[in-house]
């Protein structure tokens, strides 16, 4: 019985999903920018995803949004977003293939991220498609490279 309450006293106390205190390189997820640059977060208005040209096959129904973005230096990438959801990215501006992601992962416990997913980017023009969203808008932003 005893053992069963210091069990129950060292378990982590639920939290509430705040973005203070993030670590450096997501810093700019509570500072959203204008553009879809490294560092700063864009909030994206979803479209059901059949009224979007370009999607990639395969891209999982409800909301869906597609952002253009420039890489300039080589490197693996992430992309953050606050909603389960599927990220691809396509090199180009038109045409292409989604590439592989290289490393799925969470944002830090108790932010906003719901999920991070790297892509080994070279310099060049990209899309970013988020498809299978559940909410109207998705907060989304580029991370540097580890």
């Amino acid at each position: 019985m005893l053992l069963a309450a210091l069990l129950l006293l060292a378990q982590d106390a639920p939290c509430t999903a705040t973005d203070a205190n993030l670590p450096a390189p997501l810093a700019g997820w509570a500072a959203p920018g204008e553009g879809f640059v490294v560092g700063k977060a864009v909030t994206v208005t979803a479209a059901d995803a059949a009224s979007i040209k370009g999607l990639p096959a395969g891209a999982k129904p409800g909301g869906a949004a597609m952002i253009g973005f420039r890489v300039e230096k080589a490197g693996s990438y992430g992309i953050a977003l606050d909603q389960g959801g599927w990220i691809d990215v396509i090199p180009g501006a038109v045409g292409g293939e989604p590439l592989k992601s290289v490393k799925h992962g969470h944002g830090p416990a108790c932010s906003s991220i719901r999920k991070i997913v790297r892509f080994d980017l070279q310099p060049g023009l990209y899309r970013v498609t988020l498809t299978g969203l559940s909410k109207p808008q998705a907060r989304v932003m580029l991370v540097a490279p580890e």
